[in-house]
């Protein structure tokens, strides 16, 4: 098995909101946020999403503060995710994001490698966040300027679980990741992608 089927790419993304998601300002992005799931729910490579209990999308969970918002995701590739970000209709929104986000002056978006099949859960995310910002990028903690191969994860021991994470299920409701469809590795699309 090639590292590349071994490992999928986990990617997690803050936004600060200008305005509550309830204010007029904001209903432009609102109603974009049921079909931007739908395309990457659809979109070659897509694992994984974090949705919050009993809802379509993950808007209403705030483990980083009452005006932040999270995105979290997991892929088979890089290629892919890179793919949905920007040569897909997820493009628009985000030409438009300044409309709806603050500017961040750390980092919000943080990329690491996975286990294929393991689904990482917020806490994980932050600290992976945490990393990020206080060591710079890595191959535990990275962003698509300064990323890091699979192999290259793997070889830096990058790939597991970190210590002190719980196991997936065992945090808080509020946080547990709900997987929005089963994990699905599509060797065929990868393959094309190369």
């Amino acid at each position: 098995m090639s590292t590349r089927t071994r490992y999928h790419l986990a990617q997690f993304n803050l936004g600060t909101l200008r305005f509550p998601l309830g204010d007029p300002r904001m209903a432009d992005f609102v109603a974009l946020v049921e079909p931007v799931n739908a395309l990457a729910d659809g979109t070659p490579g897509f694992v994984w999403r974090l949705v919050e209990e009993g809802e379509a999308d993950a808007t209403g969970m705030r483990p980083a503060g009452e005006d932040v918002i999270v995105n979290f995701s997991v892929w088979e590739s890089a290629e892919a995710l890179w793919d949905f970000v920007y040569r897909s209709g997820h493009l628009e929104t985000m030409r438009r994001r300044r409309e709806w986000f603050q500017r961040h002056v750390d980092a919000h978006l943080v990329l690491w490698w996975v286990p294929a099949g393991h689904v990482p859960t917020v806490g994980e995310a932050l600290e992976r966040l945490a990393l990020l910002r206080a060591d710079g990028p890595s191959p535990r903690a990275f962003t698509f300027t300064s990323s890091y191969t699979a192999e290259e994860a793997a070889g830096a021991g990058a790939g597991t679980v970190p210590a002190g994470i719980a196991p997936a299920g065992t945090e808080p409701a509020a946080f547990q990741a709900q997987p929005s469809r089963p994990a699905v590795w599509r060797p065929a699309a990868a393959a094309a992608r190369k």
